[in-house]
């Protein structure tokens, strides 16, 4: 388990693209700064319930990436009048934002949810 734990930290290193943002004028590559979260795992104790809510988390991010890259894949293609690549790239780019706001989003969720539920038990 204390490998997943180191997996799942290592995920922080990913904002580490952020600081292309800072030293040049592509400023999108700031939004890399929001894995910086991801470094609280190293710290956390790793039990069933985390393994748990992060695979739900992971999953629901991929499928949900994966639908979305196809709609607006779809939608642009043919409702955009866009050509195969632009529309291709467009699903793509908007595939991988959602997926990663789904599993950031769902392991806050899963994260208060376990926090305040032990909370509750020791009052």
């Amino acid at each position: 388990m204390k490998s997943r734990r180191c997996l799942y930290g290592s995920l922080g290193l990913l904002s580490m693209l952020g600081l292309i943002g800072i030293f040049t004028e592509a400023k999108s590559f700031l939004a890399f700064f929001a894995f910086a979260v991801d470094f609280q795992y190293f710290f956390l104790k790793s039990d069933e319930m985390l393994e748990a809510y992060m695979n739900k988390s992971a999953s629901r991010g991929f499928y949900c990436g994966m639908i979305a890259t196809a709609l607006v894949t779809l939608v642009c293609f043919f409702a955009g009048r866009r050509g195969e690549k632009e529309a291709l790239l467009a699903g793509l780019t908007s595939g991988w934002a959602v997926s990663v706001v789904v599993y950031a989003l769902s392991t806050v969720y899963y994260g208060f949810q376990e926090h305040w539920g032990l909370a509750h038990d020791s009052e």
